[in-house]
């Protein structure tokens, strides 16, 4: 990790930024987290070790490192945005309808897709991202009419 804590310092540094004790907080919350989190909740977490810090300063960070590529923004239809990094293999998304449960998964099967579209289309695409909605498994059998009907 602190590899990486050295390239981002080098990137900011090509931008003329700096990577600051809150930033490296936030980035730091992101990768050691396996939850896709919310602004609020990153918030929460470097308040532990920043108490002085704003919910403002989280944002403007998410911001920045969005922009650089090292944070993906995720909207799973729920009304809020979370926050993953977005180093890394792809991979994309089930969310529980009911229970909100997200689940992960590898399997990227957009590929070759993914590949004939940026060919067909001349588009220089740089990510893509897959939400299958539903029920998980401890919600479906709550659901099972709404399928069969």
């Amino acid at each position: 990790m602190q590899k990486m804590f050295t390239d981002v310092r080098a990137l900011l540094k090509e931008k003329n930024l700096r990577l600051t004790p809150q930033r490296e907080a936030v980035l730091k919350i992101l990768l050691d987290c396996e939850e896709h989190l919310t602004a609020e909740d990153i918030y929460d977490r470097t308040r532990a070790e920043y108490p002085e810090i704003g919910l403002a300063t989280i944002y403007r960070a998410l911001e920045l490192f969005e922009e650089l590529g090292l944070v993906s923004k995720l909207d799973f239809g729920d009304g809020g945005r979370r926050y993953e990094p977005a180093l890394g293999k792809d991979h994309h998304h089930l969310i529980c309808m009911d229970c909100g449960q997200i689940a992960e998964f590898n399997e990227d099967l957009l590929g070759q897709l993914h590949e004939t579209i940026a060919r067909e289309s001349g588009f220089l695409i740089l990510n893509h991202s897959l939400r299958f909605f539903g029920y998980c498994s401890k919600c479906k059998d709550k659901h099972k009419h709404e399928v069969e009907s």
